[in-house]
């Protein structure tokens, strides 16, 4: 395990800066117990951002960023009321789009699990969720979200057509695939290919490419799935997922419905990297945040739930720094702690964010 740690802190907006608070002193608390150096630069991204320095990220970010072992972020929405400035290039348009294309974060791992302590929680019945563990592969850096051209065209006095181009080269899937299948061979040698290749060329390209990766994978099953067929299969039988692999679009929207089988989106941590390294080895310039949102209904009421933060720290441990074993006693902190009943309002319970950080920390500290 790397014995230094330089990361770069953008706790953003809402209750973004809340659950980073959380998410610091578990870090703070394992680099004293797991005996690894810390240094922490913080600064501002996009609606905090905006309103300092009227852009949403900026260059010294950025490279910032691109020096360090890891950029954790909390949550980015909000930019106040101002009358902003929309651009049809979205790095423009959002701080943590520019970041993740600049630093090439292309491979989203979104990981749900069922924790045991939460199944009467879930809107599943037991014999449906009960040992779910599931991998969501999200292309990051491509696809619908980035893809030109794109933007708003004025047809009339009283007509516009806003459109966007969904589009994937063979190297973009093709990377993205690799990852995929390596991280199978880690797990349960299991992978869904998601897309639309019925309806999109984009798709047909995308289904094509993964087969071929497949290929070179024999030990691998591979099974292709429509997304919205995926969508359906989550909801009705969810433990015949191991990997999914899947576009920018469609991972943005699966990995959020696989949040349901986690408790809460507040459960869901994320690592976007721009590779994946071999086991106990180090991944540079990654960014761990949890998936959910800002929350401005609850900003400021100290009851956001800090795991999903927590969680993508202990995977900044795992990839950022090559703790494997380290990065597995912060999440079993995290299982006991909830077993312990030691909940926030999202899952059940009645506890603080800083309530159940204590206990978190209390956990590892046992270790």
């Amino acid at each position: 395990m790397k014995k230094t740690a330089n990361i770069l802190v953008l706790p953003g907006d809402g209750i973004g800066q809340e659950v980073m608070r959380q998410g610091l002193r578990v870090l703070t608390k394992a680099s004293e117990i797991f005996q690894f150096d810390l240094s922490i630069e913080e600064d501002l991204i996009h609606g905090s951002a905006w309103k300092k320095f009227g852009t949403f990220c900026r260059d010294e970010t950025v490279e910032i960023a691109k020096n360090s072992d890891g950029v954790l972020v909390g949550a980015v929405g909000q930019a106040g009321n101002e009358n902003l400035p929309h651009s049809s290039d979205p790095e423009e348009n959002d701080g943590l789009m520019r970041l993740r294309k600049e630093l090439d974060v292309f491979a989203g791992l979104r990981p749900a699990i069922v924790n045991d302590a939460l199944l009467d929680e879930l809107p599943y019945r037991r014999e449906v969720s009960n040992g779910v563990d599931i991998m969501v592969l999200r292309e990051m850096c491509g696809g619908v979200m980035f893809a030109k051209p794109r933007g708003i065209e004025v047809l009339s006095t009283t007509e516009k057509r806003g459109y966007d181009t969904a589009a994937y080269t063979t190297f973009e899937i093709k990377r993205l695939a690799k990852v995929g299948f390596l991280l199978a061979g880690r797990r349960k040698k299991r992978v869904v290919s998601v897309d639309k290749s019925n309806v999109m060329e984009s798709g047909f390209l995308w289904r094509e490419v993964v087969q071929s990766v497949g290929d070179e994978f024999p030990d691998i099953e591979l099974e292709h799935m429509y997304a919205d067929n995926c969508s359906y299969q989550l909801a009705v039988n969810p433990s015949q997922f191991d990997v999914i692999i899947s576009n920018n679009l469609f991972g943005d929207i699966i990995s959020d419905q696989a949040g349901s089988l986690a408790g809460s989106l507040g459960m869901l941590p994320s690592a976007s990297l721009p590779c994946l390294p071999n086991i106990g080895e180090t991944c540079t310039a990654g960014i761990y945040e949890p998936v959910h949102g800002t929350a401005p209904d609850i900003s400021g009421k100290n009851i956001a739930n800090p795991v999903g933060m927590i969680l993508s720290i202990a995977l900044f441990i795992e990839y950022g720094l090559g703790g494997v074993e380290e990065s597995a006693i912060v999440a079993k902190a995290v299982e006991s702690t909830i077993a312990n009943g030691i909940r926030t309002k999202d899952i059940g319970g009645q506890a603080s964010s800083e309530t159940i950080t204590d206990a978190i920390i209390s956990e590892i500290s046992c270790v």
